[in-house]
């Protein structure tokens, strides 16, 4: 199946191969920077245990509603048009104290599918028909369903999830697009994730951007050279990207 939303530096488009590189068994699957869940929702389970955790609270907050009041949430999302005024009302109520969880929850799905390149910030004026994204929230629920949702730092997610039957799949900021992400990832951050999966029991699969920090940084591992569309570009063009392994 595929995500219920849009997101900057998504994997719909690489996320065929980098299954492609998981192992053949592991018992619990992590992902450790979820964000839309194109990973995750290529599969019906990936493993018996899976986790799904990011930084953004509000964006954390979106999954948990969808898994627990799925029908809640879309009540609140019924009546809701592709409004120009309705964008920028919420983008200002979003941090607004008093809110529910489902209403904020609402608020950040709009955002994010409102949103020119999913960044929340910009009106998207090309007609969206909400309508069936609101109604395959049921079908994500459903899948949700075994799995476990977190809102930790990626070091304390990792020491908390490892076991040597564990795949952790990242898929970080990339170096210098820091920016566009919630969390305040920073260039020490990489390092500490780099020093952090050098400790693991478990497996990883990492998906980075191609550039001399990361190759240096993860140069004793398996990489694997890959590339897609460049969809934080306004240009019609690709760019190199990596899968990195801590196995053969």
């Amino acid at each position: 199946m595929d995500s219920f939303i849009k997101w900057i530096g998504g994997k719909k488009l690489l996320r065929d191969r980098i299954i492609e590189q998981f192992p053949k068994n592991f018992s619990r699957y992590i992902e450790v920077f979820g964000g839309a869940g194109w990973v995750l929702f290529r599969k019906d389970q990936h493993a018996k245990f899976e986790v799904y955790n990011d930084r953004d609270n509000n964006l954390v907050n979106l999954y948990r509603c969808i898994k627990f009041h799925p029908e809640e949430l879309q009540k609140e999302l019924d009546l809701t048009i592709h409004s120009r005024e309705l964008f920028f009302d919420y983008k200002e109520q979003i941090e607004t104290r008093g809110l529910t969880d489902i209403q904020r929850a609402a608020r950040y799905f709009l955002l994010i599918r409102e949103s020119f390149g999913a960044k929340k910030s910009s009106f998207a004026t090309q007609p969206t028909n909400l309508n069936k994204y609101v109604e395959y929230l049921s079908e994500i629920s459903e899948r949700l369903n075994s799995v476990v949702i977190e809102n930790l730092d990626f070091e304390h997610l990792i020491k908390t999830y490892d076991r040597t039957d564990a795949l952790f799949y990242l898929d970080p900021p990339y170096v210098d697009t820091e920016k566009y992400y919630v969390g305040n990832f920073t260039q020490e951050d990489h390092e500490r994730l780099c020093n952090a999966l050098k400790k693991i029991k478990g497996k990883f699969v990492l998906s980075y951007n191609d550039c001399d920090h990361v190759r240096g940084l993860y140069k004793d591992f398996n990489i694997i050279e890959v590339s897609r569309f460049n969809n934080l570009s306004n240009k019609n063009n690709s760019f190199n990207e990596l899968i990195i392994k801590n196995y053969i």
